[in-house]
């Protein structure tokens, strides 16, 4: 059985993957922002099996780093990544916001997190293959604007989401590329369309889908060989925004990104 770290599992979609891979033998570390709720989760979860907590604040790139660090030391069996934590669109009158870091707020954790938190945990990953890393991503994608990756000019919460998606599928599939033959896959997802969480709410938009409904493309990239570098639409395979596949944006991204990284 697996060794599986999940990115914001106190709430929705990370808590009910989270409950569903304890209760078939996996053991979860279980990662929240909240020190109460991330406790509260981990005490439940040890009454159906193995579990463990990890707090940090993914909008702090410091603090993923930290995380990332103190997960390879604790368990240098993990093979499983499910990148999962987010933030949505915002409510539809708030403004730009920032990471503690100074970056876009939704571009920090939905994507530099991600990508800071893999290449930490990637020499474990690698020491464990076959072992998977599962972006939980959403159709909704818009290119990032290259000469304004931050969005400081015409801010709008919902392109500011799709943007940070964008960046995470094409990012999904240029690491495909540099981890082929090392026997890590890696596949971006969209769960299921504005499932009922906080998120969505948050957003005033009426869930359409439990996250229940998410869940089975979550745990069959968790848990079963699904290949390389896709994209799917639940367990499906599926095509992800037509730019993302395209090399000289992905180059693009790669450069914007370190840049991004190294402020």
């Amino acid at each position: 059985m697996s060794t599986v770290l999940i990115t914001g599992a106190t709430s929705g979609l990370g808590r009910f993957v989270a409950f569903e891979l304890v209760r078939s033998g996996h053991r979860v570390l279980a990662h929240g922002r909240d020190p109460g709720r991330t406790e509260r989760l981990v005490a439940e979860l040890r009454t159906e099996g193995a579990a463990e907590g990890f707090v940090a604040d993914l909008a702090s790139l410091a603090e993923v780093r930290e995380l990332g660090a103190r997960v390879a030391e604790a368990h240098p069996e993990l093979d499983v990544l499910v990148n999962n934590a987010g933030v949505g669109s915002g409510p539809r009158e708030a403004g730009r916001e920032l990471s503690a870091d100074g970056h876009e707020l939704r571009l920090a954790v939905n994507y530099l997190a991600p990508v800071t938190l893999t290449r930490a945990l990637l020499p474990v990953l690698r020491a464990n293959a076959p072992a998977r890393i599962v972006n939980v991503g959403s159709a909704g994608q818009e290119p990032l604007d290259f000469g304004d990756p931050e969005f400081a000019r015409g801010y709008e919460g919902f392109s500011a989401y799709c943007r940070s998606k964008f960046a995470l599928a094409a990012w999904t599939l240029t690491l495909a590329e540099e981890l082929a033959g090392t026997g890590v896959a890696v596949n971006v997802l969209h769960p299921a369309t504005f499932m009922d969480t906080a998120m969505v709410r948050e957003g005033g938009i009426t869930p359409w889908n439990s996250v229940a409904d998410g869940a089975p493309g979550v745990l069959a990239l968790a848990t079963r060989d699904m290949g390389s570098g896709g994209y799917f639409d639940g367990t499906t395979a599926a095509r992800a925004h037509e730019t993302a596949y395209d090399p000289q944006a992905r180059k693009r991204l790669a450069a914007v990104t370190d840049q991004l990284l190294s402020m």
